[in-house]
């Protein structure tokens, strides 16, 4: 069996389904671990929501306590401390390391600790992915009428996230990449590839993007708040066309759109710590347009 930990919000914890429908498609038996949402000691526990229960009807299998506990190397547990007196102290966890590590397909009896948010290890199966991850039907008819308005054009979405990103250690991780340049790269690309495009705006800074993106053909989604911002997500995989942040979030709205001509944008880099040279980043990420923070294309 290999078990998944599970963690962040939804677009990460798509990525970790993901992952397990990756490794079900090939055979393995997988389970996901979901105990960081319930836990009780505030060390383990995650101050997000496991929002994989709000989806409609998605389906996987969590493991059981035991099962969890079996697998880490836990020294209060009778089980573990009978292996390590016969075998020796092993650790079963394997963590993320880099950005795809294909050698997870070949391991058994394992417990994955990481994000696995590489696009090369799901893309023969964003097919079964797109048409598995499903939203409940919105009780909001903003979201309807915007979702009718984004097909009937040449729909393109753009995320801009700074609110949480310029709190972490002051922004030095995630700040400075998805730029203004490369935001006006990315719409002028658009703009010469596209008829008439029409640009949805999604952000947690609305006061900022109210200011900064005053175009005619730019509509500003601000409505989804709360448990509803997962239709932020469902609304931008209705557009035709994406334009990403460094967020998990908005590079699943890409993802799910099944427009087959669609445009998907994305920064070259995540986060300022990545080191993964253009040609492998290429690789990894076949379908997508890469712009780095100046605006160029890769």
């Amino acid at each position: 069996m290999i078990i998944i930990h599970v963690m962040g919000g939804l677009g990460n914890q798509l990525y970790q389904y993901a992952m397990y429908e990756k490794l079900k498609s090939i055979g393995r038996t997988v389970k996901l671990d979901t105990h960081a949402y319930t836990a009780l000691d505030e060390d383990d526990k995650e101050w997000r929501k496991l929002e994989l229960e709000w989806l409609d009807g998605l389906s996987y299998e969590v493991c059981t306590r035991e099962e969890r506990t079996a697998f880490l190397d836990n020294s209060m547990n009778p089980f573990c401390r009978i292996r390590r007196k016969l075998f020796g102290r092993k650790s079963r966890t394997v963590r993320e390391e880099k950005m795809y590590m294909p050698e997870i397909y070949e391991m058994e009896d394992v417990y994955l600790y990481g994000y696995w948010a590489c696009e090369k290890y799901y893309e023969d199966i964003i097919p079964i992915l797109q048409r598995k991850i499903r939203f409940p039907k919105s009780q909001d008819v903003r979201n309807q009428q915007c979702m009718e308005q984004m097909q009937s054009e040449e729909s393109v979405s753009i995320h801009i996230r700074r609110t949480d990103y310029l709190s972490v250690a002051d922004g030095a991780r995630y700040m400075g990449i998805c730029t203004d340049d490369y935001y006006k790269a990315a719409i002028a690309h658009m703009r010469s590839h596209l008829n008439n495009p029409s640009f949805y705006i999604f952000s947690d800074d609305l006061d900022y993007v109210k200011v900064h993106y005053t175009d005619e053909d730019m509509h500003i989604v601000d409505w989804n708040t709360g448990k509803n911002s997962m239709y932020d997500m469902q609304l931008m995989s209705m557009c035709k066309h994406n334009i990403c942040a460094n967020s998990t979030f908005s590079i699943w709205g890409a993802r799910l759109n099944q427009n087959p001509d669609k445009l998907m944008i994305r920064p070259l880099r995540h986060d300022n710590y990545e080191t993964i040279p253009v040609e492998q980043m290429k690789e990894y990420w076949k379908q997508w347009i890469l712009m780095d923070s100046e605006g160029k294309l890769v």
